[in-house]
């Protein structure tokens, strides 16, 4: 006879945990999807030390398409965001379309936690979520979001300080023309059998 799970909050005869998020950064290429709770790293990038060490260049297609239905010149704007990785810093672009597409570096570290203990209210297990943070963070903002989430009573927390490595999985731009990449990540053939 099957055993039915219950969440531990409502049976004492429940398994330890019922509900999980998995871990999403290399899942998600995999799947060809986005990378669940976390928001887009940036718009332009290129993912290294993934899939047989060859780097995957990203475009994130659904800004193209939200571009396109806006009437925005893409052409430009992707030799403009390459650098960058962000629309932040262009002044043709509408403000009503910069606030609406924030990337993870231009997200506060509390905003990222508030979305973190949305969904971990829901979830068991400890949810899978990163904190990127500028190359320039101080050591008082790295540790304070550390503080915020033992007050939020989260599981756990990933907290990355952009340029803190040599060598890190994603970085913005490439040493590649922009309009030679594909528009989202492809997987590596021989490992993506979905």
């Amino acid at each position: 006879m099957a055993t039915q799970c219950l969440c531990s909050r409502q049976s004492t005869k429940a398994h330890a945990t019922c509900t999980a998020i998995a871990p999403t950064g290399t899942l998600s290429l995999i799947a060809g999807t986005t990378a669940s709770i976390e928001p887009l790293f940036v718009l332009i990038y290129r993912r290294i030390h993934s899939f047989g060490g060859n780097p995957l260049y990203e475009m994130t297609p659904l800004f193209w398409q939200y571009c396109r239905a806006e009437r925005i010149d893409t052409t430009q704007l992707a030799e403009e965001v390459f650098h960058q990785g962000t629309i932040s810093h262009l002044s043709d672009i509408p403000s009503r379309i910069k606030e609406l597409i924030l990337t993870a570096l231009e997200i506060p570290p509390e905003k990222h936690l508030q979305m973190q203990a949305a969904f971990q209210q829901y979830v068991d297990n400890s949810v899978s979520k990163t904190i990127n943070m500028p190359k320039d963070a101080t050591r008082e903002e790295v540790a304070r979001p550390y503080w915020r989430v033992w007050e939020l009573g989260l599981k756990g927390v990933t907290l990355f300080r952009y340029g803190s490595k040599d060598s890190q999985v994603m970085e913005v731009g490439a040493e590649v023309d922009p309009r030679l990449w594909k528009q989202s990540a492809h997987c590596d053939p021989g490992e993506c059998r979905i």
